[in-house]
């Protein structure tokens, strides 16, 4: 761990951080049991509303972009003029080779303004994180899958971040407090992975490592190959902790928080005291965990339904799991890509397999694949003040208290911390409108 990161970190220990602590109960937002879908299919609760902002195969309205296929994990970054990019992996697979990364840029009044792709000729692009300085993380679900950084702004080029390991990589949460990066790997006997670069926020070199769980406490064992260019990554760290079929990854205050989908797990990492819990090891309301993000004011939980009755659940600050959406009429996809907007008013996620007019094979000619290829929703609705009405804060309890946190400058798949001077100093970007 990063000698700075007791020193800079603040905020509260969250109220349902205990093992086992999360359960069944009412929703901050209102019960959705018994309500009708509206007319893009989506059950949400009383004061929120949808809309279809992009649909795999077809033009994004008001640009001249058609939109991939099998929209995956993504993320919104923050723009200077007040707007923001959402960020979109394609999670389509060799021997297509036209999985990638697209994005759509909104401005303040959350109205599209442009449309682009932004990493090109990769596989299986399933979830990732974003960055303090401003890009995206797209990670490669393959066995010789890596992790691309690449810039909706176009100011850098896409490159693959060779240190970060090779394995089917899933997510990736960037904490900044503690210059390190946490990555989720998608087998049965996945790993939890951390990277501490060389120097921060620089990613090229670095120790990629190992978690293992000793109780509640945590270690880490260095991976001697991160190329895994004779042992497969997960294979040379015999004693680390097994996480089966590790997916969504975020990062807030402080704590990791992900899901594995095999044992249907909520794991939390305090990153302050090296503990581990369990925050949910149960079945409904919440089932086929995959992608989660925090929000930006409350810090509740939000975890997309991987297929089942397709729901993005919460978890709130006291606990209570319960449903905030549905979505009806969608059999064999699944929600993935859950993140908010940076002026928290907006959440955006997809349904990877949703029903549409084109099918894989009506976008790739010669495959033989009748899968629809989805679209792209946007939330709105009063989250900012639901949220803020709603934070727990137990002050100086247990292992929490101190000042208020930082600003967040962005949020979404990963949701990070504004105010890393020298990150951003380092990385600073000019700005670029995708057409």
């Amino acid at each position: 761990m990063s000698g700075v990161a007791a020193a800079v970190l603040t905020g509260a220990l969250p109220a349902w951080a205990g093992e086992g602590f999360a359960h069944p109960g009412p929703s901050p937002y209102g019960d959705i049991d018994g309500r009708s879908a509206d007319r893009n299919g989506i059950v949400l609760p009383e004061g929120f509303r949808s809309r279809v902002i992009a649909v795999g195969g077809e033009t994004v309205a008001g640009t001249n972009y058609r939109w991939h296929p099998f929209s995956d994990g993504a993320a919104t970054i923050a723009d200077p003029s007040g707007g923001w990019y959402l960020v979109s992996n394609s999670e389509v697979f060799d021997p297509i080779g036209q999985g990638g990364v697209s994005a759509i840029r909104f401005d303040a009044s959350g109205t599209i303004k442009g449309a682009a792709r932004i990493l090109e000729h990769t596989t299986g692009n399933c979830a990732g994180g974003a960055t303090p300085w401003g890009t995206w993380l797209s990670c490669e679900e393959t066995e010789s899958g890596r992790v691309w950084e690449c810039d909706p702004r176009g100011a850098t080029s896409p490159a693959p971040i060779d240190a970060l390991g090779v394995f089917r990589h899933e997510a990736v949460a960037v904490a900044p407090e503690y210059t390190s990066l946490f990555l989720t790997e998608d087998e049965p006997d996945g790993l939890l992975y951390r990277f501490v670069p060389d120097r921060w926020p620089d990613l090229s070199v670095g120790r990629l490592q190992a978690l293992r769980v000793d109780g509640p406490r945590v270690r880490w064992i260095d991976v001697p190959d991160a190329s895994a260019s004779a042992t497969p990554t997960r294979a040379q760290v015999t004693d680390a902790t097994v996480f089966t079929g590790g997916e969504g990854i975020c990062y807030r205050q402080g704590f990791v928080y992900f899901t594995t989908k095999y044992d249907n797990r909520v794991h939390l990492l305090d990153l302050r005291t090296e503990n581990y819990a369990v925050v949910w090891d149960g079945t409904e309301p919440l089932y086929n965990v995959d992608n989660i993000t925090a929000d930006p004011v409350a810090g509740q939980l939000f975890v997309a339904e991987e297929g089942g009755n397709m729901e993005v659940v919460i978890i709130d600050n006291s606990g209570n799991v319960a449903p905030f959406l549905r979505v009806d009429g969608h059999p064999d996809s699944e929600i993935a890509g859950i993140a908010f907007s940076p002026d928290e008013s907006r959440l955006y996620f997809a349904s990877q397999r949703g029903p549409t007019d084109k099918h894989l094979g009506d976008l790739f000619p010669g495959l033989d694949d009748p899968r629809p290829v989805g679209m792209v929703f946007e939330i709105e609705g009063p989250f900012k003040q639901m949220q803020a009405a709603r934070i727990v804060d137990r002050g100086g309890e247990g292992t929490g208290g101190g000042p208020s946190p930082a600003p967040y400058y962005a949020a979404g798949g990963s949701v990070v911390v504004a105010g890393v001077v020298a990150a951003l100093a380092i990385r600073g970007r000019r700005t670029y409108d995708p057409h």
